[in-house]
């Protein structure tokens, strides 16, 4: 047993049971991560102790203040700074930011979402605006505007709400931004206080950029808002965010591509179009307009519709109204082709022209100005004969202002408008004075002879009563 024993000894493999002590070992049992055969694996790390704390912090501003004399002055100012604290967190740990930026964690968002619908979706107060108000009476820079008492605490949160979502990815804000939130986000804009508009129409569009899976359901939501207002909220109650919801439908109108889909159409037709028929159309009128002008800037051939709707609709009593939709109306001329332009020039002009010779001051005079539109007078008199349609009943009009109307202003326009039709078609207004006069001659000696018809079976009537 001498060099062949030890050679055997040599190449025999090492014990299973003996363990061995080398360094490298050692630094295998410091990890946390190295498992050796007969050791249990070691439980993952603990949260970071910075979340935890945040967490406990946006939990604690779950609870909800009335803002009422009874509460405690001291801890609503608590949870205010609280939640100042919690916005400065979030803004610090947003994922597109510097380097020491990290996205917020998933536990923190669940915090934060459900902090965020404790403090925002609530129930709204019964309108402050009078119930009875004649339309007329009704005026936008004097409506009634109610500002939330909460608002304090409302501020910072939706602050942190547009953090969350500024800073989120989309996938992120897929897997905490549901539904039911957004429908209930939607529902706030029935709110009276304009802040909290400005603030939510910034959060909804936000949401609806990134969350493109869902921008299909938001906007039939927005439909479903506005068909509500219209079909079955009572007639006096307003919609305080209508503005804001247009304006957001505007921007998403301006990215259409053409040709427009039928949904598109749709959207115009049984939406945006029945709008115009409310009382407080006047609180959203301008960014209803700019939304339709959008449709008939993409496709010119949807003016008929618009035109006809609006003109079906046509208020009675409510003069303001007129005069808003006697604007709209010029600026859909203004950018109509010349061959739609002779197809809608003579309802759009009868109408223009028996607004005219309203008793409504705003309303002649609005109607009077459409003839100070250089679109509107280049159509009517480079289209071959629109003129002969359109001037008869303007003439009516004009003339009617010139000996009747109670306004002096309002004649001192239409004596402008008449220099310029003079001006314009000398002959024709020429033609057309005369016809009128003509028919009023007739009129006149068709109204004598009634007179003595009357007359005549009075004096029957009476000489039979004897």
């Amino acid at each position: 047993m001498g060099a062949a024993a030890a050679e055997v000894v040599a190449l025999r493999p090492p014990s299973a049971k003996r363990r061995s002590t080398t360094l490298k070992f050692l630094f295998e049992l410091e990890k946390p991560d190295g498992v050796l055969p007969g050791t249990a694996k070691l439980p993952p790390p603990s949260p970071e102790p910075e979340a935890d704390s945040l967490i406990d912090k946006i939990a604690s501003c779950n609870r909800v203040f009335t803002f009422a004399d009874d509460e405690c002055e001291e801890e609503r100012d608590a949870k205010r700074e609280r939640l100042v604290e919690v916005l400065s967190a979030v803004r610090s740990s947003g994922s597109g930011g510097g380097s020491n930026q990290q996205p917020l964690d998933h536990r923190v968002m669940v915090s934060l979402v459900k902090m965020v619908g404790a403090n925002l979706f609530r129930e709204m107060p019964p309108s402050a605006c009078p119930a009875l108000l004649p339309p007329d009476g009704v005026d936008e820079e004097t409506n009634v505007m109610v500002l939330a008492p909460s608002w304090p605490h409302l501020q910072v949160v939706y602050d942190i709400l547009l953090s969350v979502v500024t800073a989120s990815d989309a996938k992120t804000l897929r897997h905490h931004v549901d539904r039911t939130f957004l429908s209930s986000l939607l529902a706030l804009f029935r709110s009276e206080d304009p802040r909290e508009h400005d603030r939510l129409k910034t959060v909804y569009h936000q949401l609806y950029s990134k969350l493109t899976c869902e921008r299909a359901f938001m906007r039939r939501s927005m439909a479903a808002e506005f068909l509500r207002f219209v079909y079955e909220a009572p007639a006096a109650e307003r919609h305080c965010g209508a503005a804001e919801l247009l304006e957001i439908c505007g921007s998403i109108i301006n990215g259409f591509a053409v040709p427009l889909k039928e949904e598109h159409h749709a959207f115009l037709a049984r939406v945006l179009l029945p709008l115009h028929r409310t009382r407080w159309v006047h609180t959203y009128h301008r960014q209803l307009a700019y939304c339709v002008l959008q449709f008939v800037h993409k496709e010119p051939g949807l003016a008929d519709a618009v035109v006809t709707d609006i003109l079906r609709h046509w208020p009675v009593t409510n003069c303001q109204k007129e005069v808003l939709l006697i604007e709209e109306l010029e600026e859909i001329l203004e950018v109509l082709e010349p061959k739609h332009f002779q197809k809608l020039a003579v309802p759009i002009c009868s109408r223009i022209a028996r607004c005219v010779s309203s008793y409504s001051s705003q309303v002649a005079e609005g109607a009077l100005y459409v003839w100070n539109n250089e679109r509107f007078v280049e159509l009517a008199t480079a289209s071959p004969g629109v003129m002969e349609k359109i001037l008869p009943a303007f003439v009516a009009s004009v003339e009617s202002n010139l000996e009747l109307h109670w306004s002096k202003c309002v004649q001192q326009v239409t004596a402008s408008v008449k220099s310029l039709l003079q001006q314009v078609t000398p002959d024709l207004y020429a033609r057309c004075a005369d016809d009128l006069a003509t028919r009023r001659s007739e009129a006149e000696v068709a109204a004598a002879v009634r007179d003595a018809r009357w007359r005549k079976l009075e004096t029957a009537a009476a000489a039979a009563a004897k």
